[in-house]
Formats: structure tokens, sequence, C-alpha cells
């Protein structure tokens, strides 16, 4: 895939998928193709790795993770969330967008970028902490939904799930940004914390 961005470690994508990346290999395993159909295969192929990823991704978490979703609507953006109960990281690799990007961006946090004909969505994946009670649960999941939960808000009731994708994939995670960095960014509202790994 060309014109990857260095800020991420992608786990998956179809997004941007450059035929000339794959057609050498495409033209000398499928000789009697067309170019047509070796184009449609490379769109299949990228699909079936989305199942490698799966499998490769199936760890086990010991608390759910929450999705923190900043829409693209026709309407304009608003802020959701929704829980993946079984607190498996695999499940978090599913999309009904046309065009989805999951990675780990530099602070450790996956998340996803969805494209569909309305705009695009941008999702970060967290995990509830352990001990973290119904009501800080609920409390945030309001805030969310508000749109007015910050980044502190975030990190306090849940945490980054990049560190266990980092061991399966073997990649490093920067250390997170000096203590000044994150203290000018405890009063920003959630949608700066998707704009942040752009």
């Amino acid at each position: 895939m060309s014109n990857r961005r260095t800020d991420r470690h992608v786990i998956w994508s179809n997004v941007n998928l450059d035929y000339e990346d794959w057609k050498a290999d495409l033209e000398s395993e499928y000789p009697d193709l067309s170019e047509d159909e070796r184009y449609e295969l490379m769109y299949q192929l990228n699909a079936d790795y989305l199942d490698d990823e799966r499998i490769n991704l199936n760890v086990q978490l010991d608390e759910p993770i929450l999705v923190i979703a900043d829409l693209g609507l026709w309407n304009g953006r608003v802020s959701g969330y929704k829980e993946i109960s079984s607190g498996n990281i695999r499940d978090c690799l599913y999309s009904e967008a046309d065009l989805t990007e999951w990675f780990v961006d530099h602070n450790g946090d996956m998340r996803a970028d969805a494209i569909h004909h309305d705009g695009t969505n941008h999702y970060l994946y967290r995990a509830y902490k352990n001990g973290a009670s119904h009501e800080q649960r609920e409390n945030l999941k309001e805030k969310i939904y508000n749109g007015t939960a910050t980044r502190s808000d975030i990190t306090r009731i849940t945490r980054r799930i990049g560190d266990e994708i980092a061991r399966v994939y073997g990649f490093d995670i920067r250390r997170l940004r000096p203590p000044q960095e994150l203290r000018k960014q405890r009063s920003v509202p959630i949608r700066s914390c998707y704009e942040e790994s752009r």
C-alpha cells in the first residue's frame, strides 16, 4: 500500500489501495486474467487479509472495549460511543463503511478512520480499567454523548489497547508526550483527541 502515514502502525486498510503495489505479483500469479479482473482480485485478496488480522488479534482483555466515535453524518459531526462487551480486540475489526483503516497511533491508541457516503467516522478504541465503577463508566459515556469528554476524562476510566497490538506485531510505541503537553490537553474537548492523531 502506498502513501502510508508515518504517524501510525496500520493494522489493515482498504483505503488508497494502489494497484501498482500489487501489479507484479498479480500478473505473475494470474497471467490469464485481464487487468480489470486483477484489479478486482486485489480488493478481494485484501479483504481476505482482514480475516487474518482478526486471527492475529484474537486477544482477550479483562474488561469490555469502549469505542468512542466522532461521526461524520449528512447533517454534521456528532459524538457517540458503543461497547464491545466481548473485550476481544478482534471484535474491533468490523465495519459497515465503504473504506476503513484500523491503526495504532503514535500514542499507542487503537483507532479507525471509516469512510462512507456521508463523510468519515473516526473511532478510538479503549478498554475500561479494572476497578472502574459502573457509575464512572456511565458518567464517561454521558460526557462522550454530549461531546464534552476530554482526553483526561477518557484516560481516567479507560486504558489504551495498542500495547497488546504492538506485542502481536512486534513494533514499539513511543513514550507518552512530556507532562506539560498533557496538561495543555486536559481541558480540550473530545474531538481534539481525534484531531491530534492526524
